[in-house]
């Protein structure tokens, strides 16, 4: 497969060329069984075998402890939203955190099945950083702490999770697989599949057996965690193909050292991009250095007609996908796991030519 463009898009975002490979044989046969992929039964041997084979690699790659139960349900990061407060907050308040546009949506979804209050709010601060410890107040009667370890709008990123008297739940959508979890701190994870895991889909959501049990009876069976931890998140039928991506991309973290060594590569990646940024007395970073995300790298020139021009040549020089989100403007690479640090190396060099001619 020959490479058309560098895809910066924060999502869907970037897959791995050979699981894309993969994945395009088994459309037509998955596994030399004459059946594709999008057309073999959830109850059949060898998708139950490519499921269960995807739920142990994310156990196994994210050294999930036993206590946690590891889900693959539907409806996204923003079903989550509200699904966590229905499971958890069961008469108690819950915090959070807010530090941009996915935090608060998650705060407002929430507040409208549960009682929710405001642990600490960092939106308004310039540049974009998330909360200091000193900042954030938890109250110990809350069912949870929630905070978005990423915001892929700003930029920016809790380099360290925030200790808590509660459990901590944490939307991980843009930077899941990307570094090591703490799990002594959480209660739940959650995080869609279209930027680090897969194709958009199937959302991954790590829950500790315990909190899972003890969600309201009264609950519809589908918006309860504890009927996927019972039925290995095959009470009905489950979205396929992206679970089989799903667990593609699992083998091919693996291939790649495992998350440690992502972690590396990611922090690589970004360092060289933040420092080609710094240097250019042209390009100016929108986040909190210390805050800054690895995983979306957001950026602006000297005025919009620039930032035009810049996404319209870009593209044409095969560098896809950095327009920066429609709330805030300017510029966004996102920079996951899939993406080489040659994508990283032909958007810095494209950048210093531009300079170059429009500086």
């Amino acid at each position: 497969m020959a490479r058309v463009k560098f895809n910066f898009s924060a999502g869907p975002a970037v897959l791995p060329e050979e699981v894309l490979q993969e994945a395009s044989r088994s459309v037509v046969d998955c596994g030399n069984t004459g059946l594709s992929i999008l057309c073999m039964s959830h109850r059949g041997g060898t998708y139950e075998a490519l499921h269960m084979e995807a739920l142990a690699n994310v156990r196994d790659l994210l050294h999930v402890p036993p206590e946690f139960a590891v889900l693959f349900l539907q409806g996204g990061a923003t079903q989550q939203f509200s699904q966590v407060a229905m499971n958890l907050a069961v008469g108690k308040p819950a915090d959070y955190t807010l530090t941009g546009q996915w935090a608060d949506g998650a705060f407002k979804e929430a507040g409208k099945v549960a009682t929710v209050r405001v642990a600490a709010d960092s939106r308004k601060i310039s540049p974009a950083r998330v909360p200091f410890p000193s900042e954030i107040k938890i109250s110990p009667d809350a069912a949870y702490l929630h905070v978005t370890s990423n915001e892929t709008v700003d930029g920016i990123q809790w380099s360290a999770f925030p200790e808590s008297p509660v459990p901590l739940v944490c939307d991980m959508s843009s930077d899941i697989m990307s570094r090591e979890i703490p799990w002594s701190r959480f209660g739940l994870v959650y995080a869609g599949a279209q930027k680090n895991l897969g194709p958009a889909g199937v959302t991954v959501v790590i829950v500790r057996k315990d909190v899972a049990e003890k969600a309201p009876s009264t609950l519809p069976a589908m918006l309860r965690y504890q009927t996927h931890v019972e039925k290995d998140s095959l009470h009905n039928t489950p979205p396929c193909f992206s679970i089989y991506v799903l667990a593609l991309v699992t083998r091919w973290v693996k291939a790649q050292g495992g998350v440690a060594a992502l972690e590396a590569h990611n922090r690589a990646k970004a360092a060289k991009l933040y420092a080609a940024i710094d240097a250019s007395g042209f390009y100016t970073g929108t986040a909190d250095k210390a805050h800054r995300s690895i995983m979306n790298v957001t950026y602006r020139l000297p005025n919009e007609d620039l930032e035009k021009m810049f996404l319209k040549e870009a593209d044409a020089a095969g560098l896809s996908g950095l327009k920066g989100h429609r709330a805030v403007g300017g510029l966004r690479a996102s920079i996951y796991n899939a993406m080489p640090a040659s994508g990283v190396d032909a958007l810095i060099q494209f950048m210093a030519d531009f300079q170059k001619r429009k500086g």
